[in-house]
C-alpha cells in the first residue's frame, strides 16, 4: 500500500509570521507532504502500528488505510448497557475483563464519567465486542498513565487477536510495543517500516507476602461486594516494584477439611495484566502443600459471581467447578440462623444475614498442577 499525502494551507503573511520565517531561516509552513510505502496488502497480520512524534503523519497514514474508530457513546446509559445493546451479556462483561476494566461499579457508569484510564479501556473493550474487519484507533494511550497503557495495550492485544479482525494503532509512545507484540510497525520518525520483529512482552516480577488485614482498606473500593471481614483469616498481598497490586484472604472451613479463598482484588491499573489468576493459584498451591499456619495440606474453594474470573478459572486445569446458583439463598432463613447463634452467645441481636439477591455465584474448589495419566 502507497501513501501520498499532500496537505496545503494558506501561507501566512503576517509580521510574526514573516518575523518567525526570518528568524528560522523557514521558507513557509504552508505544505507538509510524506509518501510512505506500507507493504501490508496481503491482509496476513493483526496488529499493525504507527508511532512516531507529533505532527509527524500518523493521522493522515491512518485515515488512508481506513476509517478511524470513534464510537458515539450515550450520554446518560452505562456503558454495560452500551456496548452491543442487542449482544449476549457475557460476550460484553467478557470484553471488559479482557482489556483489564473489571472493576464491575464501572460498569454501571456512562462513559462521560469514567476516568481517562477507564475511558480508554471502554473503548478497547467496545472496539473487542463489534470486531470490524479493519479499523484504525487514534492517539491509542495517548491520555492514559504509562502503566495503565503499557499494560492495557498488552490486554487488548490478546483480546482482539481472538476476533480475527485487523487493527491500525497509531500512537506516540514506544513503550507500549513490547506490550502489544505487533505484526508490523512503521516509525515516522526514522521512515523504517518492519514486519515480524521478535518482541517479548516484559517480565512481571511478583513478591507475595503473607499480612493481615492492615491493607484491606487500600483493595476494599475496587471490590465489588461490601461484606464484613472473614474470621480467621490469612490475608495476602501481591507486590510488584514495590507496589501492592492484589489481595487475596483465606480462612477454613469448619473441621479444618478445607480453606476457603476470598476478597480477591486486582487494583485498576493492573487489571488485564495476568496478575490475579496467578497470584490466586500461588496463595492456593502453597495451602495445597501445607504451606499455612496449620500445617495441613488444605484444597481451596472460591466462590465468584464475576463472569470474567468464572471463565477464567473455567479455563484453568487447575481448578474444578463445583457449584452453580443463580441467586443467594433466604434472607429469612440466614438472619434466623444468626439469631439463634447470637442467642447461645448470650446476646439478643445478630447482623442481618446473607441470601435473598440475585447474584449468579460460582463455585470453584483447587485441585493443584494436572498430572500425567
Amino acid at each position: 500500500m502507497k501513501v501520498s499525502i499532500q496537505h496545503r494551507c494558506v501561507d501566512a503573511g503576517s509580521y510574526r509570521a514573516e518575523r518567525v520565517k526570518s528568524l528560522f531561516n523557514v521558507d513557509s509552513g504552508a505544505a507538509f507532504d510524506l509518501d510512505v510505502d506500507l507493504p501490508i496488502d496481503d491482509g496476513d497480520w493483526r496488529i499493525g502500528v504507527v508511532v512516531g512524534p507529533s505532527g509527524s503523519g500518523k493521522t493522515s497514514i491512518g485515515r488512508a488505510v481506513a476509517p478511524l474508530y470513534a464510537p458515539a457513546w450515550p450520554a446518560d446509559m452505562p456503558i454495560i448497557d452500551a456496548i452491543a445493546p442487542a449482544g449476549a451479556f457475557d460476550e460484553v462483561t467478557a470484553a471488559l475483563s479482557a482489556v483489564g476494566l473489571g472493576s464491575v461499579p464501572a460498569w454501571l457508569r456512562p462513559y462521560g464519567v469514567l476516568s481517562n484510564g477507564e475511558q480508554f479501556r471502554a473503548n478497547l473493550a467496545r472496539l473487542v465486542v463489534e470486531a470490524p474487519s479493519l479499523t484504525v484507533i487514534d492517539e491509542f494511550s495517548s491520555v492514559v498513565d504509562r502503566q495503565i497503557a503499557r499494560v492495557g495495550a498488552g490486554a487488548f492485544a490478546k483480546a482482539w487477536r481472538r476476533t480475527g479482525g485487523r487493527v491500525v494503532l497509531l500512537s506516540c509512545h514506544y513503550d507500549v510495543l513490547d506490550w502489544l507484540q505487533p505484526d508490523w510497525v512503521f516509525d515516522t520518525a526514522t521512515g523504517q517500516f518492519d514486519r515480524g520483529a521478535v518482541r517479548r512482552r516484559p517480565r512481571l516480577d511478583v513478591e507475595i507476602e503473607q499480612t493481615d488485614w492492615r491493607w484491606w482498606p487500600h483493595f476494599e473500593p475496587h471490590h465489588y461486594l461490601k461484606l464484613p471481614k472473614m474470621i480467621a483469616a490469612s490475608n495476602y498481598v501481591a507486590w510488584i516494584g514495590g507496589e501492592p497490586v492484589a489481595h487475596l484472604a483465606v480462612s477454613t472451613r469448619p473441621g479444618l477439611v478445607e480453606a476457603r479463598a476470598c476478597r480477591l482484588v486486582v487494583m485498576p491499573e493492573w487489571q488485564g495484566a495476568g496478575v490475579g489468576m496467578r497470584f490466586l493459584n500461588a496463595v492456593c498451591a502453597a495451602w495445597l502443600a501445607g504451606q499455612n499456619r496449620y500445617g495441613l495440606p488444605l484444597r481451596s474453594l472460591f466462590h465468584t459471581s464475576h463472569p470474567g474470573l468464572a471463565a477464567a478459572l473455567r479455563r484453568d486445569a487447575r481448578w474444578t467447578q463445583v457449584s452453580g446458583s443463580l441467586y443467594g439463598g433466604q434472607k429469612a432463613r440466614a438472619a434466623a440462623s444468626q439469631l439463634r447463634s447470637a442467642e447461645r452467645k448470650g446476646r439478643t441481636t445478630a447482623g442481618s444475614g446473607y441470601g435473598g439477591h440475585f447474584r449468579a455465584v460460582q463455585g470453584f474448589r483447587y485441585l493443584g498442577e494436572p498430572t500425567c495419566a
